[in-house]
């Protein structure tokens, strides 16, 4: 299973939505528990994340493939852990 990236801001609230939808998938399903997350917070860490192709926030990569950009609903994050884990 590969690592996802989330690029992210401390305090968007549609990236605090999306952390939250994280850890409410990861409790109800364990093996959402096993995907290795890495949290990028863009101001913190300013040359990875303008390394990256991405305008808004939150955006997971898979790797360094872009699997979404923007405003998510629980079913875009579930979506995002299920490519993680069939990813190889």
């Amino acid at each position: 299973m590969a690592k996802l990236t989330l690029f992210h801001l401390e305090r968007c609230p549609y990236c605090i939505q999306a952390r939250k939808y994280l850890s409410e998938l990861q409790a109800e399903d364990p093996r959402y528990a096993s995907v290795t997350i890495e949290l990028i917070d863009e101001r913190k860490n300013k040359a990875l994340a303008d390394a990256h192709d991405y305008y808004l926030v939150p955006t997971f990569y898979l790797g360094s493939q872009k699997l979404f950009e923007g405003i998510m609903t629980k079913a875009d994050v579930q979506d995002v852990l299920e490519k993680a884990l069939i990813a190889h």
